[in-house]
């Protein structure tokens, strides 16, 4: 099968680069310990449950499904897989799953060893992952498969003349919760209408539950005491960040919180570099003096989607580059946001621009323009912080009608 030529072709590729690229020598490595880790830790006479999650972001949007099974179902274990570093190893500790691994490459090899250790009662696969040889053993066995916040357009490959094998696969899915009417549509033209539902995100539930948990954060409550004007720019990358600083460095009335996504000693060095005014990293600051700064970097995983709740403008970073971060962690807390132009696939993005709440941001001299607005209009923010706050709330409830039909369980009133 083309498929798993394909597979093999990848698998190989990632072992060439993996002597010259940290990311791939870590999954190759992670993904050597899978097995040994399920064989340690798989108990034979418990029912799992599986959640695969790509990366971090996908990881969110199927955290709520997960604490709602822990919640209302105790007697299920969870197993949860990433395929990429950056989620295993930002939650390879997660406590709300009994074991988390890698995914093994989807060979066949792979997925015979993978489902000889593990036979989970129910699989769901999160957003973009659609794995063919997962998915024939999971139909091969009975396992259903639930796709869950997935999205479908017309480029992709299920779509395309050449990708009609591929496209087969969609035939092992017990059941669809997409996100919007166009994938409900393209899968219909599929045939695929009596197992599709439209619920939504699953992540504005997961951004809901956090804000209603949020940290209590000491240090950031000192550090933006007294101050005019607070921005936090979440997930931010160099181009970002050569949008940002500049702007800080020459408006001495608003404090910055600074999360980048990168935390390596480079980048860190980098961006102290182009500061001009008083900065700290958080790991580094005192109750006592981390209000003599004016920039407060975030150097430690955990805390942006607490942090978000101390500003009065956000800006979510990545679009400038593969795409923006996470919109709704942000949004949530009823304050504006800003993000670069690679936004168009993102439906949060698209419909608070539409809606007002958002700012799309495309050089330094609109950037200024939008900061010198909103730093200015107090009325203003409070109207697109409510527009952003009303969108989340009247999109959450993905995870109950999940639960509603996979479990029968009632949504909530």
């Amino acid at each position: 099968m083309l498929y798993t030529i394909a597979i093999y072709v990848y698998q190989l590729m990632v072992m060439l680069v993996a002597p010259f690229h940290k990311k791939a020598r870590t999954l190759l490595k992670g993904q050597r310990n899978t097995f040994k880790l399920l064989k340690q830790h798989v108990d034979p006479q418990a029912r799992y449950i599986w959640f695969h999650a790509a990366s971090l972001g996908e990881f969110e949007q199927g955290r709520p499904l997960m604490e709602r099974f822990r919640r209302l179902h105790p007697e299920y274990k969870i197993l949860l897989t990433f395929f990429s570093p950056s989620g295993y190893e930002v939650r390879k500790n997660y406590d709300g799953a009994d074991i988390v691994c890698y995914l093994p490459f989807d060979t066949p090899s792979n997925v015979y060893r993978f489902f000889r250790l593990v036979r989970p009662e129910m699989a769901f696969f999160i957003k973009y992952e659609f794995w063919m040889n997962y998915m024939w053993a999971c139909h091969h066995y009975g396992i259903p498969f639930y796709s869950v916040s997935s999205i479908f357009r017309p480029n992709k490959i299920f779509f395309r003349w050449y990708g009609r094998p591929y496209a087969h696969t969609l035939k092992y899915v017990t059941y669809f919760f997409v996100q919007d009417e166009q994938s409900r549509e393209l899968l219909a033209a599929k045939g695929f209408t009596d197992n599709v539902t439209i619920v939504g995100d699953t992540r504005f539930d997961r951004v809901i539950d956090i804000a209603r948990q949020a940290k209590e954060l000491p240090l950031v409550e000192r550090f933006c005491r007294d101050a005019g004007m607070v921005l936090v720019a979440g997930s931010s990358w160099g181009p970002d960040e050569d949008l940002i600083i500049p702007y800080f460095n020459a408006h001495p009335g608003m404090k910055l919180i600074l999360a980048p996504h990168v935390i390596d000693e480079s980048h860190l060095r980098q961006i102290e570099q182009k500061l001009r005014r008083p900065a700290v990293r958080y790991t580094e600051a005192t109750e006592d003096g981390v209000g003599q700064s004016d920039c407060l970097i975030i150097n430690c995983f955990g805390l942006l989607s607490s942090i978000y709740r101390y500003g009065q403008v956000a800006y979510v970073g990545g679009g400038f580059g593969v795409g923006i971060h996470n919109v709704p962690e942000a949004a949530v807390y009823g304050i504006p946001v800003l993000f670069g132009p690679n936004n168009k696939g993102f439906r949060e993005a698209q419909d608070l621009l539409r809606m007002g709440g958002c700012f799309e941001i495309t050089g330094q001299t609109l950037f200024n323009a939008v900061m010198d607005r909103v730093s200015s209009d107090h009325n203003l923010r409070e109207q697109r912080g409510l527009v952003c706050r009303d969108y989340i709330t009247s999109n959450a409830g993905a995870s109950d009608v999940i639960f509603e039909t996979v479990l029968g369980y009632p949504r909530k009133p």
